[in-house]
């Protein structure tokens, strides 16, 4: 957690420099929503994976420049997946901290078009398995490899009272399996967020 307060702090600094010398605003402000969240399994015959709902909170700074934004996040997430095989139902749950850094290209009255990279730290994890009513609670965070990186994608609509709403998606890259067995295990989440700018500087 040192690392990441680090990293913004100094981000911070740069974006507000740029943003003095490129006459930018930059806008500060809180973001939250859903994650409709699953995990692409390579290797698993008979298993069939289903989308988990789950959660995501954090703050954002955007830099803008006429027609071209740049927007680092914090974000604390919910993601995991559930499947099922034969009698046995369960639900992994994985907790990150990611940092997206998202480049918008806006196009009219707000609307805008967004990609960037996405770096995730895995805060916990846990598996629950039912078997006959009887569920069952395993500790998974050493299952999957601590960091992530995915290709986020999505479009959004920043208005003028500092009100933002976007949707995204996040396609893992990284191969996240560190249980030893054979297959790839990579993150997949949709996201739809609602956000509120706190304060603006510059233009």
């Amino acid at each position: 957690m040192k690392l990441l307060k680090g990293t913004l702090i100094i981000a911070n600094f740069f974006l507000l420099s740029y943003a003095a010398q490129a006459q930018a605003s930059v806008g500060i402000g809180i973001k939250g929503g859903l994650n409709f969240a699953n995990l692409n399994v390579s290797q698993s015959p008979g298993v069939t994976y289903n989308n988990r709902t789950g959660y995501h909170l954090g703050a954002y700074a955007l830099v803008k420049v006429g027609k071209i934004g740049i927007q680092p996040e914090l974000l604390f997430s919910k993601q995991g997946t559930k499947y099922s095989f034969s009698t046995q139902n369960t639900e992994a749950n994985f907790d990150y901290i990611n940092i997206p850094i998202m480049v918008k290209l806006y196009t009219v009255a707000g609307i805008n078009i967004q990609v960037g990279p996405q770096l995730g730290f895995v805060s916990g994890g846990e598996v629950k398995t039912t078997v006959s009513n009887v569920t069952t609670t395993s500790n998974w965070k050493d299952a999957i490899k601590g960091n992530d990186f995915s290709v986020a994608m999505g479009l959004g609509w920043d208005l003028p009272f500092g009100l933002s709403i976007d949707a995204r998606y996040n396609l893992g890259i990284s191969d996240n399996n560190n249980t030893g067995s054979p297959g790839a295990i990579k993150n997949q989440v949709f996201m739809a967020s609602v956000g509120y700018r706190l304060f603006k500087l510059g233009k």
